[in-house]
């Protein structure tokens, strides 16, 4: 008899949930960016909440009545992260209640996994070896020495990023100032696209970890002066490319791993994939990248999650 898993993800930006079979298909799929004022450069947590609790009931509505063998839910950022973040309790609610009244169990995961998840389901096979997980997003710039432990569940540590700035702050901010709506990656990648042309931005890489602010403050004098808006752009990813590079070139000499799965919403750049793709070949490194539909928020990793938590 065939098994469904549900996966609900309300993260800062986005709310998702998805259902999934046994076989790994997508059996339906909702979610919804939330609302942010032209101008903006975020929202404030309990703005985040209440469009969370407003918009899940009905994205719940438009996946299809199938009987539920569990539930996978994002509850907080990462594994041992106790940040104050309560976008995640909304998710976290309507899935204990849906176990409940179901009576079907409900399986915990972090944001973080849940993105790897959703790639690794999109990808089709887990790593059975500790691996690297890129993870750039709105919130996180993170490099994790990750491995598998089972039931959906990494060990994971933090071994590099961003000290300031996250990739998807810089690239917003950006954006915003050249009059772009927020969220403002797709707009930009775009603009990128349109020229070879572009004064390079520092990139600044300190011991495995990049700071962007130096970079964006770059870029944003350039906006005051002027420069066109394409060249901005393509001057922005070829920066963040640059610092990717160095910040894998560190930690590949003092850890190395055979697999990187790239994941988040600025990982769906295609720029950033070209360099990220020709700096693995070069480094002999299977790489690894979700759809660009299943690298932006979604639920689908937690769902996967919940159906390895049962089989497992």
């Amino acid at each position: 008899m065939k098994q469904y898993f549900l996966g609900i993800d309300t993260s800062c930006y986005t709310t998702s949930c998805a259902i999934i079979d046994d076989e790994l298909n997508i059996v339906g799929e909702a979610r919804k960016i939330l609302d942010v004022k032209s101008g903006m450069k975020g929202l404030q947590q309990s703005n985040m909440v209440f469009q969370h609790t407003k918009v899940l009931p009905r994205l719940i509505e438009e996946l299809a009545q199938v009987p539920l063998s569990g539930i996978g839910v994002s509850a907080f950022p990462r594994r041992a992260d106790d940040s104050y973040m309560p976008a995640f309790l909304v998710g976290h609610s309507f899935g204990r209640a849906l176990s409940h009244m179901m009576k079907v169990p409900m399986y915990e995961f972090s944001h973080q996994e849940n993105h790897i998840l959703a790639a690794l389901r999109d990808i089709g096979s887990i790593p059975n070896q500790p691996f690297y997980a890129l993870h750039l997003s709105g919130g996180t710039t993170e490099l994790v020495l990750t491995e598998y432990k089972g039931k959906g569940v990494f060990e994971s540590s933090i071994i590099g990023g961003s000290n300031d700035l996250q990739g998807g702050q810089f690239v917003d901010r950006v954006g915003v100032a050249l009059g772009l709506q927020f969220p403002c990656g797709k707009e930009l990648e775009r603009l990128a696209l349109q020229t070879d042309t572009y004064d390079p931005l520092p990139s600044s890489v300190k011991d495995g970890w990049i700071s962007f602010a130096g970079p964006c403050s770059a870029a944003l004098r350039n906006i005051g002066n002027g420069v066109a808006p394409a060249s901005i752009s393509k001057a922005l990813f070829s920066c963040i490319g640059n610092s990717l590079e160095k910040l894998l070139t560190y930690h590949l000499e003092h850890t190395p791993v055979s697999t990187l799965v790239a994941v988040g919403g600025v990982m769906s750049n295609s720029i950033l994939r070209n360099r990220i793709k020709g700096f693995c070949n070069k480094n002999d490194v299977k790489v690894y990248f979700a759809t660009p539909k299943f690298s932006v928020d979604n639920a689908t990793g937690n769902a996967y999650g919940a159906l390895l938590a049962s089989k497992e």
